[in-house]
Order: structure tokens, then sequence, then C-alpha cells
């Protein structure tokens, strides 16, 4: 998974209005957000790939269910989850096995940054669902292009 290409398209997808709404949670600037809004995305990324090394047979094909999972409708775009961490769990497998790396993320992103572990978690919030709904993309790019074995989208 490329961390560069995800972090960019994650901070796409959430735009500069909910840039603007992470920053406020945070206090800080746009670019403040925007720096924590990366180290998320390298730590939530970070965290699959270290759970698709270190899993059990059981939890590897529980990643691997998850994004065929997100390749399928309904998720359609971030409006689809909600309810906080523990709501991650309602957007399917994906969002359940993001939900499992999340809180340790969310405190390494913290100490990483000076940030309260309260106000990066909150952060977490809005991003998540962004993480998922970029992967859902993905993996939906991945399987129509499965065909033709080009999907670069998963390393």
């Amino acid at each position: 998974m490329n961390d560069d290409s995800l972090q960019k398209d994650v901070l796409s997808e959430l735009g500069d209005d909910k840039l603007q709404e992470i920053a406020g949670l945070l206090g800080t600037d746009t670019a403040g957000a925007q720096d924590v809004v990366q180290s998320s995305v390298s730590a939530l990324s970070g965290g699959l790939e270290e759970k698709a090394v270190t899993a059990t047979p059981e939890e590897a094909e529980e990643v691997r269910l998850a994004i065929a999972d997100a390749a399928e409708p309904p998720l359609q775009g971030v409006a689809t989850l909600g309810g906080g961490l523990g709501g991650m769990l309602s957007g399917g497998l994906m969002g359940g096995v993001l939900a499992k790396i999340a809180r340790p993320a969310a405190t390494a992103v913290a100490k990483r940054t000076g940030l309260p572990v309260a106000s990066v978690t909150k952060a977490f919030e809005i991003v998540l669902p962004v993480v998922v709904a970029v992967l859902s993309k993905r993996a939906a790019r991945g399987s129509n292009q499965a065909g033709s074995h080009t999907n670069s989208d998963f390393h």
C-alpha cells in the first residue's frame, strides 16, 4: 500500500471543510491538521500491513474478507459511517478491521505530535470513514480490473 498515494487520496476526499473541522478539533491550523491526517493514514496503513504480517490465519482471512467486502455496495462515501470509533463496527468488515487498529494508531499519532490523545481520537473519527471510503473505492477499482491483472492499489 503506497502511503503517499493513500494520504493524497484521503486528503482529497476530506476536502477543505473537513480539514478545517479537524484543525478546530485539534486546536491547530490546516497545515497542522494535514500533518495529523497524514500521520493518521500512515499509522493506519502501517497497522494494516503489520496485521497482515503478524496475523493468525483467521485474522488474515478477516483482512482479506474486509478488502473484498469494501468493494461491495452499499458503502458509498463517508456519510455511511458514524458514531465514533465504536460506530466503525457498523461499517462492515473493513470498518471493524480499522477500528481494531484505530486506538493504538491514535495513541501513536498523539505521542508523535504532542497533541492530546482525546483530540487525536476525535480527528480519527472523521478520518477513519474517509480511509474506509478511499480503500473501498480502490478495492472496487481493483475488482473491476481483476481481469486485466493491473491492480496497483494494493501491494
